[in-house]
């Protein structure tokens, strides 16, 4: 992963909502929690967090309050060598809480309603970022949270498709905003501007209109999507690996191995890989492989973002030797 970029000196542009993210220490009901540890986390930042980690420059646009946690949050993206385009907000930076109810789930509770990051505008991307890109990143999680928001979506990706810039999007459904019945057009909408797209299986079956969970394979999930115009779709599917449509030809990739800790932003981490090794010029099996590491990567400690692989280290998930001198 030591090649420059090829599409762009921009490398990869998203935007969207982070939040304050506040973890339990100890498993079991939030209530008999002991303590309680500070971060941050959001799809999108995620994203451009494994994509930095990857050596490829990253751009996150977002909204922050005037708080302490905003504070917190900027200082996170660039400490990750993410560039950070804020816009300070009067409303607060949201907030969620995870519960690690039992060693092997979470629960999570979100504080986001009339949030700075809600407050997301057209207005709020400055001139020529997109445009300057090598892919823009979205997420089904920013329309969600309002009419600004997703304006801003829709405007991103026409920016971008006019500037002949990639778009990924990740359709991410998250219940706590929208149900299903809401989320389908959106997600039909977006995948119909994308050229890369992610979903998880449950994500492709809303999209596609789809109530049955055995309704279609992932092979048969992966063309359907791609029927709606991105040219390269790929259906994540945890601990099962993740079965990729790519110019015509479907491809399943096999997940890594690993001792799971905490699940959650092994999807970002995946999109990550995928994306940085895109923007790199590699193959669509590099591609892939980078992706199934990158994601297996961030179930190996807890945190959304934390695990993302540097470069050298992609490596040391298969490595027979297990201490490195």
């Amino acid at each position: 992963m030591s090649r420059q970029v090829d599409d762009a000196a921009g490398g990869l542009v998203t935007l969207g909502e982070t939040l304050g993210l506040l973890v339990a220490e100890d498993i079991g009901p939030l209530a008999l929690a002991h303590g309680m540890r500070l971060s941050m986390g959001g799809a999108e930042s995620n994203v451009a967090i494994g994509v930095s980690r990857l050596g490829v420059p990253a751009t996150w646009i977002g909204r922050l309050g005037r708080d302490p946690v905003g504070d917190l949050v900027e200082r996170h993206l660039l400490a990750e060598r993410v560039r950070a385009m804020v816009t300070r907000d009067d409303a607060p930076t949201a907030l969620m809480l995870r519960e690690r109810r039992t060693g092997t789930s979470s629960h999570v509770s979100y504080y986001r309603h009339g949030s700075a990051g809600s407050h997301l505008c057209p207005d709020d991307v400055p001139d020529g970022v997109i445009e300057g890109a090598g892919i823009l990143h979205l997420t089904g999680i920013t329309p969600a949270l309002g009419p600004e928001p997703a304006a801003a979506v829709r405007e991103a990706m026409r920016r971008a498709r006019s500037a002949g810039v990639p778009v990924s999007v990740d359709l991410n459904f998250r219940s706590r905003l929208w149900d299903a019945a809401a989320a389908a057009p959106v997600f039909r909408e977006l995948a119909g501007g994308a050229d890369m797209l992610f979903a998880g299986d449950d994500e492709a079956r809303i999209a596609l209109g789809i109530e049955d969970p055995a309704g279609a394979s992932p092979a048969e999930l992966a063309t359907a999507l791609a029927e709606l115009g991105p040219a390269e779709v790929v259906v994540k599917r945890g601990r099962h690996g993740a079965t990729a449509r790519i110019d015509g030809a479907v491809i399943d990739v096999p997940a890594v191995p690993v001792a799971a800790v905490d699940t959650v932003g092994a999807g970002d981490a995946f999109v990550a890989g995928y994306l940085a090794s895109r923007l790199t010029g590699r193959d669509v099996q590099e591609r892939l492989s980078t992706a199934a590491v990158t994601g297996a990567f961030a179930v190996t400690v807890p945190g959304d973002w934390e695990a993302c692989p540097r470069p050298h280290e992609l490596t040391l998930l298969t490595a027979e030797e297990t201490v490195h001198r």
